[in-house]
């Protein structure tokens, strides 16, 4: 069995493969670069009891990181618990993909994996989003290429940020919201952030379409904020829940 990790801004993703690439958990816990590799021990052994599932069974580990200060301790973690390194996603590693970026490794390790299964999953060009703290727009060719993409804040950031600049604008969930015009302020922020997400989404899509000429693109969109967002767009956009995993899945039997 393979344990597949990313390690993100705000949470860790715990995934198990079992035989022929079927995930038989995905699992998530708070980011806390602070943890030492015993906690972070702890919070696996965990995962695992809740699941019914024994780490003595996992062959192999692989992860992908874009919080550098956790890395030691969660190769170190990793290691007590299986008895060799994990394999983590960075230079060195062989990927597949042809990276097209000026600096090669500026490019999030958790795009490297969603990027990989994409182009396996889905006919390029694919214009593909991540939605998770930060929202990430990526384009990948037909050569097939990594050619770039665009950043900007996370659904939650933002309206973190319009709670915290605001003296009388509440914290609120991110939900579908009732209608296109709120008759509160609950419901005036949640269709401002869902419907301007999706409205920003639909405008750089439709920008990148227009540099394309006759090639219509896949559009894939991932992350934890993407399934509240994309069904208000108007352009088709597919939700994958697993990319990441599936994407670090290939890129382990891809070095073996």
């Amino acid at each position: 069995m393979l344990l597949a990790i990313d390690v993100g801004n705000s949470n860790i993703s715990v995934g198990l493969f079992g035989p022929e690439k079927k995930l038989h958990f995905l699992s998530s816990i708070d980011t806390d670069s602070r943890k030492t590799a015993d906690q972070i021990s702890i919070d696996l052994m965990n995962i695992f009891a809740l699941y019914g599932y024994d780490l003595k069974d996992v062959t192999g580990a692989i992860f992908s990181s874009v919080v550098p200060p956790i890395n030691f301790m969660m190769t170190k973690a990793l290691t007590r618990l299986l008895g060799k390194p994990p394999m983590i996603v960075g230079p060195g590693v062989k990927t597949g993909l042809n990276i097209r970026m000026e600096i090669h490794n500026q490019l999030g390790a958790d795009l490297v994996a969603n990027a990989v299964a994409a182009l396996e999953k889905y006919p390029a060009p694919i214009i593909m989003i991540d939605m998770g703290t930060a929202t990430t727009i990526s384009y990948i060719s037909s050569k097939p290429s990594y050619e770039g993409g665009l950043m900007f804040p996370g659904v939650k950031l933002s309206l973190e940020a319009l709670s915290d600049r605001t003296a009388q604008l509440p914290d609120i969930s991110l939900q579908h919201p009732k209608a296109l015009i709120g008759k509160n302020t609950e419901d005036c922020m949640r269709s401002g952030i869902v419907y301007g997400t999706a409205g920003m989404l639909d405008g750089i899509i439709d920008r990148i379409c227009q540099t394309l000429g006759d090639e219509k693109p896949s559009i894939v969109a991932t992350g934890s904020n993407a399934p509240v967002i994309v069904r208000y767009c108007r352009n088709q956009v597919v939700y994958d829940k697993y990319l990441l995993m599936e994407g670090l899945y290939q890129i382990y039997q891809k070095n073996q």
